[in-house]
């Protein structure tokens, strides 16, 4: 299949498959805590009442939930119109410039050191069924698989909209139940137990070691959550000196 204005065959969207999903999972989780934490220790810092801090800490749970979930499902979505375009520009092609992608996916085998003439009786097999020779030359062109698709923009909508919310709300939890210092140490200490297994989790992904996975997200989230702390402080400052 000839290149087409704006896709090239790394930039064409591949299947997800269940590590995919448990990316998106802790990334989703991840995302809600550390960006309400942060939030929650910034409206915190700057000593304001506790039925504030709620309100803020439920806003930024809501802002954040579907703010994920929509930019997902466009995302979804616009991968999955680019996937159905170029499957029909190659079904295009097939059939009306046979021989031309015949070369081309011969040329593919024997790059990958297939002999001519097998690739040749290999390409000759393959172009017998055009369902297989479309699979084929989506696969091996472009790195598409037909048959698996790229799942449902409503399905990854729900799901970051849920993960997100599932790790905004556990900062903001204690505030729910109790107010003042006592609130602000039980919401770090869950966030830091929270960020600290996703950090682990992580390891299932990355091979890496599950403490310092771990200890890197507990490190980057609760540094997150120190500077907008911080900055709180900074403002309830200036605003008293006023």
């Amino acid at each position: 299949m000839r290149p087409h204005p704006g896709q090239s065959p790394e930039q064409a969207p591949a299947a997800g498959g269940k590590s995919g999903a448990l990316r998106a999972a802790i990334f989703g989780i991840n995302d809600g805590l550390v960006s309400n934490l942060s939030l929650i220790m910034g409206v915190t810092g700057a000593a304001v009442d506790n039925k504030i801090i709620v309100i803020a800490g439920v806003a930024g749970l809501l802002a954040g939930a579907f703010s994920m979930a929509g930019g997902e499902y466009i995302s979804m979505r616009t991968q999955r119109e680019v996937f159905e375009r170029l499957i029909h520009l190659e079904a295009h092609e097939l059939a009306t410039e046979p021989e031309e992608e015949r070369q081309e996916l011969i040329d593919i085998y024997r790059k990958r050191g297939v002999p001519a003439h097998v690739a040749e009786q290999l390409v000759d097999a393959l172009h017998r069924d055009p369902d297989l020779a479309l699979e084929t030359h989506a696969r091996e062109e472009l790195g598409l698989d037909p048959e698996e698709g790229l799942g449902s923009p409503w399905g990854a909508a729900f799901s970051s909209l849920l993960t997100f919310a599932l790790g905004a709300f556990v900062p903001l939890l204690p505030f729910l139940v109790g107010s003042g210092h006592a609130a602000t140490l039980a919401s770090i200490l869950a966030s830091a137990t929270t960020l600290f297994t996703v950090g682990a989790l992580m390891s299932i992904l990355t091979g890496k070691r599950f403490y310092i996975s771990g200890f890197r997200m507990l490190a980057i989230g609760i540094s997150l959550a120190a500077i907008t702390y911080g900055v709180g402080r900074l403002l309830h400052v200036g605003s008293s000196s006023l």
